[in-house]
């Protein structure tokens, strides 16, 4: 009784929600610093930003395969394994926080991170910026920055490199820009599902997604061992709360969900369909809104 009546609930939200969400297409270019952003680009790929030297930024976040690592869980330094999957670093900057939990306000909050997580590149950040002061190839900071090699601005550059990592003209944007025949029929027909079961709701905005929180299992208990935002606040009100993610470039970012659950995109729009909206689909329809995502992979063009 208790699921069928939060069914009545969401699918009133869905209702009014669809007047008023929007999709919109990512800007051809987006303002940033390009000094800084190529320091910031040496940096995203050199190894010296982990503890023994083994792993970059650019393991985890493969900007050639989707700005993720494909695995379930990444792997860090000495071979420790995370408990959450990575996240694509590709279109971040259209997050209104970063990583599943939100704990990080922006990119530059974010950047830090895995520099001194212990299971990822172990680092102490003192002990990086006394590394990185101590090599003639990283003076070239001073030419950037006034007072060179600090954190804050390792933090400042990572950040800024990674705000450029924008995937413009997918078909879906053309579509959306007024390109009627940049998608196919039954791709426009897995849009309107996409809209009428209510993906949308969750989904919307520059990034489709990752401009709220919400709860991972709202309709079926999902059984996830991490608590998301809760292990940031403590407020039993946001267990199982997760930044939603971005379904930008999702054909290109398996495996799916915070845990990695699912390596299938149609297994995946199943999965939502299930525990997050109550509604069971037919496969036709799964296979037509998963044609519909695979329209969302844009183009990047790194910065040289």
């Amino acid at each position: 009784m208790h699921r069928l009546f939060l069914i009545f609930i969401f699918n009133i939200i869905i209702f009014k929600n669809l007047l008023a969400v929007n999709i919109l297409p990512i800007p051809q270019s987006i303002d940033f610093d390009r000094k800084k952003a190529l320091l910031g680009k040496e940096l995203f790929f050199d190894v010296k930003l982990s503890i023994d030297e083994t792993i970059s930024c650019a393991t985890c976040h493969n900007l050639k395969e989707g700005g993720d690592d494909g695995l379930q869980f990444s792997v860090g330094v000495k071979g420790a394994v995370g408990e959450l999957n990575a996240p694509t670093v590709l279109n971040s900057v259209f997050n209104f926080r970063q990583f599943w939990d939100g704990r990080a306000k922006n990119l530059k909050e974010q950047a830090l991170g895995p520099i001194e997580n212990p299971i990822e590149m172990a680092h102490n950040i003192n002990d990086l910026v006394y590394k990185l002061k101590n090599s003639d190839y990283y003076s070239k900071f001073f030419s950037v920055y006034k007072d060179g090699i600090t954190k804050d601005n390792i933090a400042d550059a990572l950040a800024e490199f990674e705000k450029t990592l924008i995937t413009p003209n997918s078909r879906f944007d053309k579509y959306l820009l007024g390109d009627e025949n940049s998608i196919t029929e039954y791709e426009k027909e897995g849009f309107e599902l996409f809209k009428n079961k209510g993906c949308i709701t969750c989904h919307h905005g520059i990034n489709i997604g990752g401009n709220h929180y919400n709860i991972f299992g709202a309709i079926v208990d999902v059984k996830s061992i991490n608590f998301g935002r809760y292990n940031i606040t403590k407020n039993e009100n946001d267990k199982f709360y997760f930044k939603v993610p971005t379904l930008r470039n999702i054909e290109l970012t398996s495996p799916y969900f915070h845990d990695g659950r699912e390596y299938s995109l149609k297994d995946a729009v199943k999965t939502m369909a299930l525990v997050q909206l109550g509604r069971p689909m037919q496969e036709e329809e799964i296979d037509k809104i998963t044609a519909f995502l695979k329209t969302l992979t844009g183009k990047l063009k790194i910065i040289e």
